[in-house]
């Protein structure tokens, strides 16, 4: 944790005085049940508070921003921000994923680079910046790491990949794309699923997601680049 530590202080000039709820937030819950006589904690009630500070201080930024747009748009524009992939892509940009704690089955199943771990693990360590350090230091690490994004307009278009695969697979035809929910894992608070996406009976990809509808647009993504590239 000591390298996690001077990261943190380097990039961000944040020191922990609880340094137990940063290791806790970086436990995923396949390291926790490997080691379940050491009774470690894992991040899924840190990311339970996380998820709550993040989306009240960008609705707060986006409500102050936006004086003029309806609700409707700031809520698109929200979940635009904050969903999985977005902060998997911040959980990089800070190098979390370097730090975070797996199980060894879900370490070689690629579980470092999944989106649905990094960003829980974004929103854990939120939730640990809150209990340590407060609602003013979460937001003012919010605003170095987060707005200088959505002020450049990274979030405004968002690729819908259900309708540009099924673009690409009708452009000669008409053919049946089917979503199918394959598993569903994790507390009801933090629900994961697993969907597979198939074309005329051929499965074409997989993905997951903390929503059904997050899972499939994963799977249309990775079925997308696929197909696309096979095309090429």
């Amino acid at each position: 944790m000591k390298k996690l530590e001077n990261l943190l202080f380097d990039r961000f000039g944040l020191v922990f005085k609880d340094v137990s709820l940063l290791e806790t937030a970086f436990t995923h819950t396949s390291y926790a049940n490997e080691h379940r006589l050491l009774k470690i904690s894992h991040n899924e009630r840190l990311e339970f508070l996380g998820d709550a500070v993040l989306q009240l201080i960008i609705s707060e930024y986006l409500f102050e921003k936006y004086p003029k747009r309806p609700e409707g748009d700031l809520t698109k524009l929200r979940s635009t921000i904050v969903r999985e992939e977005s902060l998997a892509g911040f959980s990089r940009d800070c190098q979390f994923d370097l730090f975070i704690k797996l199980g060894k089955g879900e370490e070689k199943s690629g579980g470092r680079e999944r989106e649905t771990i990094l960003g829980d693990l974004f929103e854990a360590f939120l939730g640990a910046l809150l209990l340590d350090k407060g609602l003013e230091v979460v937001k003012d690490f919010i605003y170095q790491v987060m707005i200088p994004k959505v002020e450049a307009g990274d979030f405004e278009q968002v690729t819908d990949y259900k309708t540009k695969l099924q673009e690409l697979l009708q452009s000669n035809g008409d053919v049946e794309i089917l979503y199918q929910v394959v598993s569903e894992s994790g507390p009801a608070h933090a629900k994961n699923f697993e969907v597979s996406v198939s074309v005329d009976g051929r499965l074409v990809g997989k993905g997951q997601g903390r929503s059904k509808k997050l899972a499939e647009q994963e799977a249309a993504k990775n079925a997308f680049e696929k197909e696309n590239h096979s095309c090429i």
